[in-house]
């Protein structure tokens, strides 16, 4: 799915450019009730059985795209509902921030092994042999599971001769590293928002585009409109992002384009996030704490102090690339707005918490923020080249891939101290962070920084980002070379450390 341009992204992507329109444009937003049609326009179905279903389905992704809850199916409700209210400058997430909306859900079957019809009904039928239940039976020559049966182990899956035996999950259940998506009492897919840790991973990987999160484009639009001087700080991960065309340089002439006071790259945040955990790790590591792990993946972090509330002590306290760079740009612009673009969902949890609702005014994703530059009829290869990003180095710049945050630190702690030797471990992906914990709560890796990533691939693979994620890297190596410093102590803002903590 990642990486694919399909008939849900497109939908996805037409949705938040309708919205910025309606921002951008103001008037009577009651005229929100016409856009369904315009996304989805005709009289015949093209996705669903129904073009009315469709329409409904647009409709509450126009809604949450707006930060509006779903509509209750039961009751009459027009898409309009509470959108007057939502038109003001700042409104952070009510929760959820991940939603399900349930007509569009396919209520897909739990997990099962099943037999599929390339089975050949072979002699020597290995699956049987090796099913630790009794649940296969061979009928009319071929293998037959009996689901109250089987337990889901997969041996049948690995010794057969023709791969004629599969696992079937549900694609968002298989996605979410948290096991936070069970069912309903009609099969649709429910989230446990008490496992929940919004890394987005859900909602890009289900092939219906049932799952969404709220935004905050409309907000946003509102408060460049009122005259509030916002600010945009963008994360590592923007490179390539949109298009061969949008060069770093660029990028900056694009957001004034759309209204934005200025641009800063989240890189130098990254660095003095870099200094701090280097910092922490020499001092603490093994004398005070056996290991550290990093902190700047919110979902990680949410996830490791849900599931092991003993270890959350050896999670670095540092803040994170947003949150320092955000204050960097308040103190540097007294009374500014400052809006968060990168590829992350989680991050609008992060900067929904009272701690940083201060710091950080809107998140947006790379996604929404191209609804933007569609809204607005913004021709990047037209747009005059302007100055590149010249403050961040290649260490904050790396942060935006698996394991560019733990080398970014160990580079930070060689430069303090070159005989102290570092070791590292790294996991991307919720499932394998769990693993990594178990680890190291059994004692194997004392003495080590533990990097966590939620997404596979680290934050180019964020649920906001527009690009493949093997692209997105490639490129992002690309740009971290050619950074004109190197080390996060070369940061120009490493006296300001001290003042935004």
């Amino acid at each position: 799915m990642r990486g694919i341009y399909s008939s849900v992204t497109d939908i996805r992507r037409k949705v938040f450019t309708e919205v910025a329109r309606l921002a951008y444009e103001g008037g009577d937003y009651s005229r929100v009730e016409e856009l369904p049609y315009k996304i989805v326009p005709g009289e015949v179905a093209k996705y669903r059985d129904s073009i009315f279903l469709e329409r409904a389905i647009v409709g509450e992704r126009l809604r949450l795209a707006m930060g509006l809850p779903l509509r209750p199916v039961d009751e009459h409700a027009p898409v309009s509902q509470g959108v007057n209210e939502s038109a003001i400058a700042e409104k952070y997430y009510d929760p959820p921030l991940v939603n399900i909306i349930k007509f569009a859900c396919n209520a897909c079957p739990t997990t099962q092994v099943h037999v599929t019809d390339c089975c050949q009904g072979c002699l020597a039928h290995p699956c049987k042999e090796v099913c630790p239940k009794n649940a296969i039976t061979i009928e009319h020559g071929r293998s037959v599971i009996d689901q109250e049966k089987c337990v889901k182990c997969g041996r049948c899956m690995d010794v057969c001769p023709y791969g004629a035996i599969i696992k079937l999950e549900r694609p968002c259940a298989k996605a979410c590293g948290m096991d936070a998506i069970g069912s309903d009492d009609q099969g649709r897919a429910a989230i446990d928002y008490d496992k929940c840790v919004s890394c987005g991973m859900c909602l890009v990987n289900c092939p219906f585009g049932a799952i969404a999160d709220k935004g905050q484009i409309f907000q946003l639009i509102h408060s460049i409109k009122k005259g509030d001087k916002v600010i945009a700080i963008v994360a590592p991960a923007f490179v390539g992002q949109f298009g061969p065309a949008m060069t770093p340089g660029k990028l900056e002439t694009a957001m004034k384009e759309l209204g934005f006071h200025s641009v800063a790259e989240v890189a130098i945040g990254a660095d003095l996030c870099t200094i701090d955990e280097a910092k922490d790790f020499m001092r603490a590591v093994p004398k005070e704490q056996p290991f550290m792990a990093t902190s700047c993946c919110p979902s990680w972090s949410v996830m490791a102090k849900k599931l092991f509330p003993d270890l959350a002590p050896y999670i670095s306290m540092a803040l994170t690339p947003m949150v320092l760079t955000a204050r960097l740009m308040k103190k540097k612009h007294p009374g500014c707005k400052v809006v968060f673009v990168g590829p992350c969902a989680a991050k609008k949890l992060e900067a929904s918490r009272r701690s940083v609702r201060s710091d950080v005014d809107f998140v947006l994703t790379f996604e929404e923020l191209m609804g933007m530059f569609e809204a607005k009829n913004i021709d990047i290869a037209k747009l005059a080249e302007g100055q590149p990003f010249r403050e961040g180095t290649a260490a904050g710049r790396g942060f935006a891939v698996s394991g560019g945050v733990a080398q970014a630190v160990v580079d930070a702690v060689k430069r303090m101290d070159p005989q102290r030797e570092v070791k590292v471990v790294s996991a991307e992906g919720l499932k394998d962070c769990k693993k990594l914990l178990l680890l190291a709560r059994a004692g194997k890796y004392d003495g080590y920084l533990l990097e966590g990533m939620a997404c596979p691939g680290g934050c180019v693979a964020g649920a906001g980002t527009l690009q493949p994620v093997k692209k997105s890297a490639a490129l992002v190596s690309k740009y971290k070379s050619e950074a004109e410093k190197q080390n996060a102590f070369e940061s120009q803002y490493e006296v300001d450390l001290e003042h935004l903590d």
